[in-house]
Parts: structure tokens; sequence; C-alpha cells
């Protein structure tokens, strides 16, 4: 490092703090367990999941989401001791639990660094329980590199999960996915929620869509005494009125009509059935939004205070458009499922990584995190790590970041680099208003590469014919 001032390592803060919140996640310490306890029956030979993760790190931030000039590029210094065709064929045979296990564990750790100064505030009436929003996302644009793949007709979809946000910082908390893209998500409410109260010990209130409405997911969302749901009502479900409680009418500022309502939701023959409070708002250019919560008391949880965090809700699609436009998740470099997951859990951590950036810098200039734009810092900082790459041999980056800084060094670390780093161009652009498009109607197109490759078998048996 003799060969570079500290002026010119000052001129790179975007890609020293990158750098050093990447190296306390991309460490053997880290990494190793974490294989070692969800790796199933794959092995370790000559490429080892470490080299995995940095090779796709590398692909996402450095070659424009290129896998095969990442591979070239690590054969020639010497970090993939293997073929391109053997690097490929290792990221196609990821577990899936690696995946999940990688993403979980290394945003609990991120989530440590978080800056206060740019975590949200809700209403004074939820202020004591946490938000955590859920929604599927299901990984399309697969191509079509694999023999079983050729020729079939239209998308293809490279496994499906469902992603857990904590609304506070705006950070991915963990997935649970599955290989199967057109698998029902609502499914694995069960199996994300206990790694969701792993992560966070407070009360905690979910918010989902309509597909999180029935009984079972709302049992699921309150098996852990104080925690709370707000979900979208879905009329699949029966909603009973309790007759012997009136109706609240009330107007909101836009006049609007909302009515609240008490009554028990499922059938009086579900044994999940529960008590709950309907909310009704009617809105004036739009379908009605129905909604239902088991926070009963509307002077405790005034109604507008509910509406608000619901539409709150939208900002996991947010999340979802920037890792696949700003994050690389458009252009998929494995065909297997396997390979696509383990690209979206890279995804979510590199948004969870850029989130920390822009919430130091937030808290530095005492903006709010979006007003600044998440794809302009982005390319700042893909501009700045290339630069860090073309200066620094890769054995004075390593030496530079030999120590693994502990959380409260990190921030500190973090708040020195930061602090000063600002431009007017990171400030988002305004919204354009565009002309609304008819809507058009479109059949559904998409295959699942899991039903492609593994087709489920078919019982070609035939029933006897009835006897006379």
């Amino acid at each position: 490092m003799d060969c570079l001032s500290p002026e010119v390592l000052g001129r790179m803060p975007l890609a020293e703090s990158v750098l050093s919140i990447w190296r306390s996640l991309v460490n053997e310490e880290h990494l190793q367990p974490i294989w070692d306890q969800h790796r199933g029956r794959c092995y370790d030979k000559v490429i080892c999941f470490p080299v995995i993760v940095q090779l796709i790190s590398d692909a996402l931030l450095r070659y424009g989401g290129s896998g095969r000039r990442s591979f070239e590029k690590g054969v020639e210094k010497g970090t993939l001791a293997a073929s391109v065709t053997a690097a490929f064929t290792k990221l196609g045979r990821l577990p899936i639990a690696v995946s999940q296990a990688f993403l979980e564990e290394s945003s609990a750790q991120l989530r440590k660094v978080f800056p206060p100064g740019a975590q949200w505030q809700g209403p004074k009436s939820l202020q004591h329980l946490r938000t955590v929003i859920l929604d599927g996302k299901a990984i399309k644009n697969v191509a079509k590199r694999l023999k079983p793949l050729r020729g079939s007709s239209g998308g293809l979809l490279g496994g499906r999960a469902l992603v857990a946000i904590d609304w506070t910082t705006e950070m991915v908390i963990a997935m649970h996915a599955h290989a199967d893209g057109q698998a029902n998500d609502v499914a694995f409410v069960k199996d994300l929620l206990p790694v969701v109260r792993r992560q966070i010990s407070e009360p905690v209130i979910f918010v989902a869509d309509r597909a999180f409405g029935d009984p079972v997911q709302t049992a699921h969302f309150t098996a852990r005494e104080g925690d709370h749901f707000l979900v979208r009502y879905t009329k699949r479900t029966q909603f009973i009125l309790d007759s012997t409680r009136p109706q609240q009418i009330s107007e909101n500022d836009k006049g609007e009509t909302i009515i609240e309502s008490w009554g028990w939701l499922g059938a009086p023959s579900n044994k999940l059935r529960r008590y709950v409070r309907h909310i009704e708002l009617q809105r004036k250019n739009d379908e009605p939004i129905f909604l239902v919560t088991d926070l009963l008391d509307a002077e405790e949880y005034p109604v507008e205070d509910l509406l608000w965090l619901y539409r709150e809700r939208w900002g996991i699609e947010q999340v979802f458009q920037k890792v696949t436009e700003v994050f690389g998740l458009s252009g998929l470099i494995g065909s297997t499922p396997q390979a696509c997951i383990f690209q979206f859990a890279m995804c979510l951590l590199l948004y969870n990584i850029i989130q920390i950036v822009r919430g130091y810098i937030s808290q530095a200039q005492d903006l709010e995190p979006d007003q600044i734009s998440m794809e302009k810092l982005f390319e700042d900082i893909k501009d700045d790590l290339i630069a860090w790459n073309v200066l620094l041999k890769p054995h004075e980056t390593v030496a530079y970041f030999q120590d693994v800084l502990l959380p409260a060094e990190l921030r500190q670390r973090l708040t020195t680099l930061l602090a000063p780093c600002w431009t007017k161009r990171w400030f988002k652009s305004k919204p354009q208003v565009r002309k609304p498009q008819p809507p058009r109607k479109k059949a559904r197109t998409h295959s699942s590469v899991q039903r492609l490759l593994h087709p489920p078998s078919q019982t070609t048996a035939k029933s006897e014919p009835p006897k006379n």
C-alpha cells in the first residue's frame, strides 16, 4: 500500500465503505459455518463457497452481471482454481438452504451497523411494534441455455421466494425460496416467520397483501405472544359481522368514507376463525380497500394510522424493482433454480449494503433516505470499485482490509468515510408524468424451470371399466 498516497485512497470513499462492509461478511469465520450447516449432500472439492460468493459479487459489481467474465478473470488471477464450466456447475448446484442462510445471517450482521439517524418513525400508536412487510417474488427471464429448456415457449421462472423486509430500515431480513417458480408463496409463511422472529425479538406487526388474509396465515402471524397483523381482506374468506357492536363511519382528509366493523374472520366451522377489526376505505376513483387486523381498539389504534401503514406496504414492491433493475437480477447468470435463487439472495444483500451507505450519507446531510437516488449512488459506487481494483493489486486490497472490524468500529469508520461524501447529482429525480396506458389482456406465458428439468411423474395406469 506504500505505492498509493492517502490522498488517492481518499478519493474513493464509496469503494472503501462498501469493501469495509463486505469484508465483515466475506470471511471464513462467517461463511464456513453457513456452508457446513446447510450444504446437505454437497461438498467442497476445488471451488469452495467463499470463492463462489466472491465471484458472483464481482460479476454483479464489476463486470456488468457477466458470470463468464468474472469466472475467466478468476482463473486469470488464480482465485478460481478450476474451469469456467466447473464454476457454472457449482453455482447451479448450490443448495437453496445455503442461499437462505447466507442472506439471513449476513443481513443480521448488516443491521447492526445501520445508522440510527436514517431509521423511519411510524405513527405514535404503532411505535411499540416493529413493522415487517411480506411479499412474494418470482425470478423471471431465465436464459434457455440448458438442453431441456431449449424450444420451450414463453418466459421461464427460476424459482420463487417469500421475502420479509424491516420497514424501519427498509432492509431485507430473510427469505424462504422454492425451486418451483409457480409454487404458492403463501405456503412459505410458516417457514419464514420463525426466521424473522429469531432476528427481531420485539413485538412485530406483519403487513401483507390479500393473499395472506385467511385464518391459517393470521394464526401464523400471531403465533408469538405480542405479535399482530394488518392484511388486506380477501373475499375468499368469510367475514361474519358482529351485530352487537355498532359500526364506526368517518371520512379522511380526501373526503373518502371509512367504515370500521368488528366480527369473525372465517366460517363458524373453521377452528382457526378469530375476532377481527374490519376496515373499508371507499375510494372515489378506484376500487375500495378492505383490511383486517387483530388491533381491535379503535381509540388506541386510529384507523388513519392503520391505513397509512398499509400504504407503506408498497415499499417492498419498490425494493423488488430496484433489485431487478439496479442490482442485476434482470440478467441471470445461471439457468438452474438453485443458481437463480443464489443470485437473488446476492442482489438482496447488495441492496442492503447500498441501503446502509445511503443511510450514512442521508444522516450526515440531514436528508430523508428516499431523497437520494439509489440507482445514481450505486453507479458511482461501481465506478469507485472499478478504480480501486485498477489502482490496487488484489494482495494490496487483502492487506488493507486484513482486520475484520467490530460493528462499533465499522459504524465509526463508515461515519468518517461518508460524512463528507456528497454531490447534488444523487438527488432523486422528480417523478415523470406519464399518460396512462390502456389495459391489455395477456395470457400466462411463464413456465417453471424446475418443472421442465424435473417433470412430475404421471400415472399411466387406467381405471378398470365398471362391471355390469
